[in-house]
């Protein structure tokens, strides 16, 4: 199967169209749909379903869709490595990190490694600990940033200085608003948003002391921004990490923190044995320094 069928797999999944995909790559209908019809034969299986309007990929369809994506991206980051491999460190490194105050210190990193090294970019993938370990595995990103408890085994890693707070995000006029802190007792009649990743074992769920089935979860997120829009429209209280919502100013929103504290601790990782580009090795080497810096603050 070539790359280049892939790519134009892609565009037609995404038109939802086999004729605004040929526009997109400028190609005739009749050509691009010898071309899929070619890939399926080639694959023993119907990829699409062919509406009067639009087009549907079957479930062997979305499984090809996913994988076409992750080998065009590892194609597209290793043509990158290999174009800047020569002494010019230029190129595009690639994390992938949930949400945390401490991608400030991956911008403060890259910030200062920009001034030496301008011609590196960077690419910020946002997900929960199961698509940054994939990712990271599948050498498609270079770093990640992971929260305990994570399995270290197959990455090189360094526990990362600083700790983000668990707390609660709530409206400003709510009953839990008037506290200082959040106890246990004090969610367990309450309508929770909760982040899909918290589970029975899970140290939060440890420390509500309740198993997570018995509360009241209303709804479960995986972008805490998400959250605190459910949250201004009166859905419940959602239990985050601190620093991540503005509640200055004007914002509807506060946050509290829990009581017995609780803390969410992390490590920079990468994948053991893989060989870093040179952007990424200087990334390492500064981000280290940073770390080095933050310490002695």
């Amino acid at each position: 199967m070539e790359i280049r069928v892939l790519e134009y797999f892609l565009a037609v999944a995404k038109e939802q169209s086999i004729s605004r995909g040929a526009e997109v790559l400028h190609l005739s209908q009749p050509t691009l749909s010898r071309q899929l019809k070619d890939m399926e034969d080639e694959l023993g299986k119907q990829l699409f379903i062919r509406g009067n309007r639009h087009i549907t990929l079957t479930d062997e369809g979305i499984l090809l869709k996913k994988r076409a994506e992750e080998i065009i991206d590892l194609l597209r980051k290793t043509e990158n490595d290999i174009k800047f491999s020569d002494e010019i460190v230029s190129g595009t490194i690639y994390i992938g990190a949930g949400e945390t105050d401490v991608i400030r210190l991956i911008a403060r990193t890259a910030k200062k490694l920009q001034q030496k090294y301008p011609m590196i970019q960077y690419n910020i993938f946002s997900g929960d600990a199961p698509d940054v370990s994939e990712r990271l595995g599948k050498g498609l990103i270079d770093f990640g940033i992971l929260f305990e408890p994570i399995d270290l085994s197959k990455f090189e890693h360094i526990k990362i200085p600083v700790k983000d707070s668990w707390g609660v995000l709530m409206r400003k006029d709510s009953v839990l608003a008037e506290k200082n802190y959040i106890t246990p007792p004090d969610l367990w009649d309450k309508p929770l948003i909760v982040s899909r990743q918290q589970n029975e074992t899970s140290a939060l769920s440890e420390w509500i002391g309740r198993p997570f089935k018995s509360l009241n979860v209303t709804a479960s997120y995986n972008l805490v921004y998400n959250a605190s829009i459910m949250v201004d429209e009166e859905m419940g209280y959602a239990l985050c990490l601190d620093k991540l919502i503005n509640v200055s100013g004007n914002s509807n929103l506060c946050f509290r923190p829990l009581q017995p504290e609780l803390h969410a601790e992390m490590h920079f990782v990468w994948k053991r044995n893989q060989i870093l580009s040179k952007g990424a090795e200087k990334f390492l080497e500064y981000f280290i320094d940073e770390l080095k810096k933050y310490r002695k603050e």
